[in-house]
């Protein structure tokens, strides 16, 4: 694939991960999966293999999780990661389809606008009015090419589609077979077929999902990075593959950088000072993992083009008012508090301060 594509998909991305952890993966596979379960976690985790190769860790966190969502997909059961946002829902999706069937790309994304043809199948009209109903008219969805392969499919956003349309999933995920009246046939799905879905509780727009269909799911929470040192782990790597990606000019940022912005959105996030000593308010804003990621992209890019590539508070500061101020009269007040009470506070972080209050 060439290196021009902005984003490659995780199976390319990482093949040679994918390909080196294949040759020493000598435990038995599921029907279809390209790994085994152990080989699928182990490409997650990331740890170095019998032959001296590196992987990387693709998921910083609780493994027991990344286990219990693998042995969920080697069952019969469709997958759920909930989650707030930014906590890597996506992002786990992704790695898990690469690794499994070795393809990221049957994917529907959820939305407010997601139709029930998007979900099972659609038709091609010209074929239609030409011909009838026909397997030649018929446009399958990447659920049901994912059924005829034996592959993952990925939903993201489950909960932003409406209510009815979710369901049509429900005789998927439980006879496993997805009829089409209109050739009086069915798509049965292949042994290595599963589904993985995506959902948070945050967004506005969200549509709970009916018991009927929370019942075909095991549902594996992700939470938010459990300590500040986990967090600031995840962000150092992120913001360095990103900066490599987007060929950013700028400097990797100096670690003493991503503390102070990590730090700033978990007592936010929080509620209170990381010592727990000072309660504090909250934005409206969710202020993820993934925000944090984009405060300081946006900072190396400022840098990197418009200064001397060395990533400073000034090149943070607007991307952080951005990601704290949604609501521009409570958001405000919040973090016009926060400033006062907590980052003036702190003698080591009057630049932080200065720069803040310039874009305050």
């Amino acid at each position: 694939m060439s290196t021009a594509v902005l984003r490659q998909h995780a199976e390319h991305q990482f093949a040679e991960e994918l390909d080196a952890i294949k040759k020493v993966d000598n435990r038995q596979r599921p029907a279809n999966w390209h790994l085994s379960p152990w080989a699928v976690v182990t490409y997650l985790m990331g740890g170095r293999l019998d032959n001296g190769f590196e992987v990387s860790a693709k998921y910083i966190g609780n493994a027991r999780l990344m286990e219990i969502a693998v042995a969920t997909l080697a069952t019969d059961r469709a997958l759920l990661l909930f989650g707030v946002p930014g906590t890597a829902k996506s992002w786990v999706s992704e790695h898990l389809a690469a690794a499994i069937s070795g393809d990221s790309t049957l994917l529907v994304q959820g939305t407010a606008g997601t139709s029930e043809e998007q979900i099972r199948y659609g038709w091609n009209y010209a074929q239609l009015l030409a011909n009838g109903p026909s397997e030649k008219a018929l446009v399958a969805s990447p659920l049901m090419q994912a059924m005829r392969l034996g592959k993952i499919a990925r939903i993201e956003e489950l909960t932003r589609i409406p209510a009815d349309v979710q369901d049509s999933l429900i005789t998927v995920l439980s006879e496993k077979t997805l009829p089409i009246p209109e050739l009086g046939s069915e798509v049965q799905a292949t042994r290595g077929f599963s589904v993985i879905a995506t959902a948070n509780n945050r967004d506005k727009g969200v549509n709970e999902l009916s018991s009927a269909l929370k019942r075909r799911f095991n549902t594996v929470i992700l939470p938010v990075p459990s300590s500040e040192a986990e967090e600031i782990s995840i962000v150092v790597k992120r913001v360095a593959e990103l900066g490599r990606a987007l060929e950013l000019p700028a400097e990797p940022p100096a670690l003493k950088e991503v503390a102070r912005i990590v730090r700033i959105f978990r007592e936010l996030r929080n509620g209170q000072t990381e010592d727990g000593k000072a309660k504090l308010k909250s934005p409206s804003a969710t202020l993820s993992t993934a925000e944090v990621i984009s405060v300081i992209n946006n900072g190396m890019a400022l840098a990197g083009h418009f200064g001397d590539g060395v990533l400073r508070p000034a090149d943070m500061a607007s991307g952080m008012l951005g990601a704290v101020v949604k609501d521009p009269v409570q958001d405000q007040v919040v973090w016009n508090e926060y400033l006062e009470t907590v980052v003036k506070e702190r003698s080591e972080w009057k630049d932080l301060y200065r720069a803040f209050r310039e874009h305050a």
